[in-house]
């Protein structure tokens, strides 16, 4: 049954990996940063945040292993690269999608679970808030190097953008004037939550395969 319970894990790590990418495709390309500009920014950033910290602690503790959670991040973001890869290849600029930073928060995470002597719920705790709060904070130095969005959208619509979603000026600081603070906040509240469920289904999964 060992080779089972493996096979069930990975499976799972992938699944939800590719998941990730798909969020970001849809969440995070340039055409949801124009039209929703800095609330979508706190949405993007909770949105990936969790993704992260369900995934990197399912699999970090699934191995018991600190770096494990990087390693994850890092499967994510090849992921992204070649989604990216697939526009580029009919046509479109690599900033048409903008890949989130995973990796440092990640390394947060495990450097938490090293740090307390992999102590589980150290991990879901603090390294959940951290990784909460440090994601919109990369995010938004990756988004400063990132071509104008609305040059790349008025240049490059989506295909499959419908009429009523054509991209238009951005209201910024309509909503509130500090989205990376929000952002934070939020994802440090909601994460650790999320990390826990990560933790959960590694406990449920080891109990399914057993019974």
């Amino acid at each position: 049954m060992v080779w089972l319970r493996r096979t069930t894990h990975y499976l799972f790590i992938v699944v939800v990996a590719v998941n990730s990418t798909l969020l970001t495709i849809n969440a995070g390309d340039y055409i949801f940063y124009t039209d929703w500009m800095w609330t979508s920014f706190v949405v993007f950033s909770v949105s990936q945040s969790t993704m992260l910290a369900v995934g990197a602690i399912y699999y970090m503790l699934f191995t018991g292993v600190p770096g494990t959670a990087t390693y994850y991040a890092t499967i994510m973001t090849i992921y992204t690269w070649v989604a990216k890869g697939a526009w580029f290849a009919l046509g479109y600029p690599y900033d048409f999608i903008v890949v989130p930073v995973w990796i440092p928060s990640a390394m947060l995470l495990d450097l938490t679970y090293w740090a307390t002597r992999r102590n589980k719920h150290a991990a879901i705790i603090i390294g959940g808030t951290l990784v909460g709060l440090s994601f919109p904070l990369f995010n938004m130095v990756n988004l400063l190097l990132v071509r104008d969005p609305l040059e790349v959208a008025f240049k490059y619509p989506r295909p499959t953008l419908p009429a009523y979603m054509t991209p238009i000026e951005p209201q910024v600081g309509k909503f509130y004037n500090s989205p990376v603070a929000l952002g934070s906040g939020a994802g440090a509240v909601l994460t650790v939550p999320i990390a826990a469920l990560g933790a959960k289904l590694n406990t449920w999964t080891y109990r399914w395969m057993a019974a």
